[in-house]
């Protein structure tokens, strides 16, 4: 399904090859019809509203939007469960889908990062590629709700990826929206404080424990270095679509 692929970029850290493939990307969103003229709407000013904007602009805001705190994380076990050693268990499982699929995985990156996610659903047949958004539709509805209420312009992705998975947009997030409105951010600098304090780490202590990291980068820091592979196989093969395969094969 093109679209996951087009917003699996949308949401993963931006880029220059991003912003060169802008033409390419609009074409691929007007010509969607697995989401709504609205839906496609929000993708298409997201993409502008990148592109148009000084691009270490727009990934500061992106390191800040994402990488503080952990209500806006763009990991799914992070929302599920947490510490917990459940969580290493639930990626070792997804790892085992992704070999099972022929899905590899050629950067450095947890497999529960949802850009990669959509970039495997990108992959399946489109039943299967519906069902596995379905599966995790509550926490596209409360990742939605939360960029809402911080006026984010990503939240269109995940009223997208709710549609695609069968969930009236509307209600789903208006399900969550009392719950998410009582919640405390997590992303000021006095509750990153509080975090780092609470999670001291004991590094010896750390490499004899057999658990998940809560995150790949540290609050704040940009995913500059964990860039998503671009199979852009659906697309034209010849111009901007091979190019950007072959720097995402280089990287």
């Amino acid at each position: 399904m093109q679209i996951l692929k087009v917003i699996s970029l949308l949401l993963d850290y931006p880029t220059e090859q991003l912003v060169a493939g802008r033409e390419e990307l609009t074409q691929a969103i007007t010509s969607c019809r697995d989401i709504s003229p609205q839906q496609r709407l929000a993708l298409h000013e997201l993409l502008a509203l990148i592109c148009d904007h000084d691009l270490m602009d727009g990934q500061e805001h992106y390191g800040a939007l994402f990488g503080r705190g952990r209500s806006l994380s763009l990991l799914l076990f992070e929302h599920v469960h947490g510490e917990s050693r459940d969580r290493g268990q639930a990626m070792v499982d997804m790892m085992a889908q992704y070999e099972e699929a022929g899905f590899a995985i050629g950067v450095k990156e947890l497999p529960d990062y949802i850009p990669l996610y959509l970039e495997y659903l990108s992959t399946c047949e489109d039943l299967e590629a519906r069902e596995g958004l379905a599966d995790v539709a509550h926490l596209l509805a409360i990742l939605a709700a939360r960029l809402d209420e911080r006026e984010s312009a990503y939240a269109g992705c995940f009223r997208a990826l709710l549609q695609i998975a069968g969930v009236e947009p509307h209600v789903a997030v208006a399900e969550v929206r009392e719950q998410v409105a009582a919640e405390v951010r997590d992303d000021s600098l006095e509750a990153l404080d509080k975090i780092w304090e609470e999670e001291a780490v004991d590094f010896m202590q750390a490499e004899q424990q057999d658990r998940c990291p809560s995150q790949t980068s540290l609050p704040g820091k940009a995913r500059e270095e964990s860039a998503i592979p671009l199979h852009w196989v659906d697309f034209k093969q010849d111009g901007l679509a091979t190019e950007l395969t072959q720097e995402a094969r280089n990287v």
